[in-house]
């Protein structure tokens, strides 16, 4: 396995990979991902521990996802349980799954307290917003105006870092959990140009389909029909982002027998 540098622009073909890859399996793509959150969100209605399980899934359900883009982009159709694909390789990559899975759970509960204690309260202001449980433009400037947020965001980065790459590393080159967290931050930093392209590339797909759903919702005159369309729509426009991690960490590695690199970098 070798570390694979490539150009910036790099991260819009990423973003158009996932969306082409997306709309080849779309009922198999939505219908993991929708698994997937139908998951934790069940998990997460569990008292105390719950949440804390939910987290402990998210790198194993991540690895399924990128395993269920490949098998797309093979032009096959990924069955459900390619999302449990982590834990079908034997007892030793289960336990590396599970111990980053753990790990991933600690560090995001540590950083929310961090993030609480390092807004000092200024989050509080936004919670009565929310807790009529309607999420409306006024509730969700409420909620971004509390320090807290942004401390999180701020925090998470990092940490998003670490974790991007990680669980294809243990689950497709056996590399140890702690081993994997150290590759996937120096792979992203070594192609931070292209990662800032990839995800602003998806910002601007995502406030396209919310401008043009704005657009349809001031055409038929119906705010209610456009709570009807926009929760799905978010969920797909997920989906479809998470079909394009899969070529993030495909052109970020290279195999170590493989004696030239692919035509979007250099080798490294």
């Amino acid at each position: 396995m070798k570390l694979n540098v490539v150009p910036a622009r790099t991260g819009l073909t990423w973003v158009r990979q996932g969306v082409r890859t997306f709309l080849r399996q779309p009922l198999a793509m939505g219908g993991l991902f929708f698994m997937f959150m139908g998951t934790v969100s069940v998990l997460s209605a569990v008292p105390l521990i719950g949440a804390a399980l939910a987290l402990v899934l998210v790198p194993a359900a991540t690895l399924g996802l990128m395993a269920a883009s490949r098998e797309a982009e093979a032009g096959r159709f990924p069955m459900p349980l390619t999302l449990v694909a982590a834990f079908r390789e034997g007892p030793q990559r289960t336990k590396a799954m599970l111990a980053l899975g753990g790990g991933y759970a600690g560090v995001i509960l540590l950083l929310m307290l961090l993030a609480a204690l390092l807004a000092s309260g200024a989050g509080d202001a936004a919670a009565p917003a929310l807790n009529d449980g309607e999420v409306t433009p006024e509730a969700v400037r409420a909620a971004l105006s509390g320090g807290e947020v942004w401390w999180m965001l701020l925090l998470y980065l990092p940490v998003l870092a670490a974790f991007w790459h990680a669980p294809a590393l243990v689950h497709w080159h056996q590399v140890s959990p702690v081993k994997s967290l150290f590759f996937s931050l120096l792979a992203c930093w070594a192609n931070k140009g292209a990662m800032l392209v990839f995800m602003a590339g998806w910002v601007a797909v995502f406030a396209a389909v919310g401008l043009l759903l704005s657009l349809l919702a001031g055409l038929l005159g119906s705010a209610a029909a456009m709570q009807v369309v926009l929760y799905p729509m978010v969920l797909l426009m997920a989906a479809m982002f998470h079909t394009s991690i899969w070529f993030t960490f495909r052109d970020s590695f290279l195999d170590g027998d493989a004696t030239t690199p692919p035509a979007t970098g250099d080798s490294a």
